[in-house]
């Protein structure tokens, strides 16, 4: 009962947080927030399942891949073991590369830990100059490589078999490098370091409904102090979500081995940009083969997403790949692709 009690308060706060009279004062000031928060490598996707599903993962039940949507799920993951890694080759050159371990011993009594980490290679195309009174007009000093890291320790726990809470405690960092402040005569540089670091927390909640396979879940990504840049503050990408999921042919009571329909539907509120409504299908045929779509709106440039992926038994240990497509109008196009494998 008290579970339940719990889930009702947390979807109350939900509720009002999207009440349009509850933010109404804000609306002006959000407006003209867009776009303002640092760090925005923690808002791009890492796995390629979630990518194909347009990132409506909140009310999945996933692996160790939960701890990057929801942390809540990956205390309904099938394995005691298991272990994802992914790469996303995303906009103007950058790339992600992420990786996810979780473990639950004793088949989850004590709940289930996991560690993640993601870094982001940005690069060798950044060209750093000053300004000098000379025939150019700068003074060219070559190349710098900006750099991102986040590492997190997740833990999740099943408290009924409908329940279930997770969080995420990580470290956040940022570097642009040492910028060059000024140039004396004899060449000698003053330089100044540009890199910033924090604590952040994710936290969520699943509930299975009862209802067949129907799932309620909420999460919230990215809660952490105010930081600074130089002269200029700023926060990291808070966002709320909300979702449910189930798979279609269970819920319509079609029961089925062969086949399954799965469908998530998010709506989800960043603190930089307008709120978000994410649509995921997922077909899947004897539990070997998926077919990924998904679509969110509004968004600027990202388009329609896609995916496939395949998953075997080799000796116990369950193997698989993903893929995913995604369309950034005149960004180009993204890929994603990952590898797992849990026992």
């Amino acid at each position: 009962m008290k579970s339940y009690l719990v889930t009702m308060m947390l979807l109350s706060v939900a509720v009002l947080a999207w009440s349009p009279d509850a933010s109404a004062q804000e609306q002006e000031t959000e407006r003209t927030r867009l776009g303002q928060t640092g760090m925005k490598f923690l808002s791009v996707s890492v796995h390629a399942r979630a990518a194909a599903m347009a990132d409506a993962m909140t009310a999945q039940e996933a692996s160790s891949i939960a701890m990057f949507y929801n942390p809540a799920s990956m205390a309904e993951m099938s394995n005691d073991f298991d272990v994802a890694l992914g790469k996303t080759e995303w906009l103007a050159g950058t790339s992600y590369n992420a990786a996810s371990a979780a473990y639950r011993p004793l088949s989850g009594r004590y709940g289930t830990f996991g560690i993640s980490v993601v870094a982001v290679d940005y690069g060798e195309h950044f060209l750093e100059t000053i300004r000098a009174d000379n025939e150019q007009g700068f003074i060219d000093l070559g190349q710098y490589s900006p750099s991102a890291m986040s590492v997190g320790l997740g833990y999740a726990r099943a408290l009924t078999d409908r329940f279930a809470v997770g969080a995420n405690l990580k470290y956040v960092s940022q570097s642009l490098g040492e910028a060059t402040m000024s140039v004396d005569t004899d060449g000698n540089r003053e330089t100044s370091d540009f890199s910033v670091n924090t604590m952040a927390v994710d936290f969520g909640v699943l509930f299975r409904t009862g209802i067949r396979s129907l799932n309620f879940a909420l999460s919230a990504r990215n809660f952490s102090r105010e930081l600074t840049y130089a002269e200029e503050n700023f926060e990291l990408p808070l966002t709320f979500s909300m979702g449910i999921s189930a798979d279609l042919f269970n819920l319509s009571g079609f029961s089925s081995t062969m086949h399954a329909l799965n469908m998530a539907v998010e709506a989800s509120r960043p603190r930089d940009f307008s709120e978000q409504v994410k649509l995921g299908m997922e077909y899947t045929f004897m539990n070997l083969l998926s077919l990924r779509a998904g679509y969110l709106f509004p968004s600027d440039e990202q388009g329609i997403n896609l995916g496939a992926g395949l998953n075997t038994d080799v000796s116990g240990i369950s193997l698989g790949i993903d893929y995913a497509y995604s369309q950034f109008g005149i960004f180009g196009d993204v890929s994603r692709v990952a590898l797992q494998f849990g026992f």
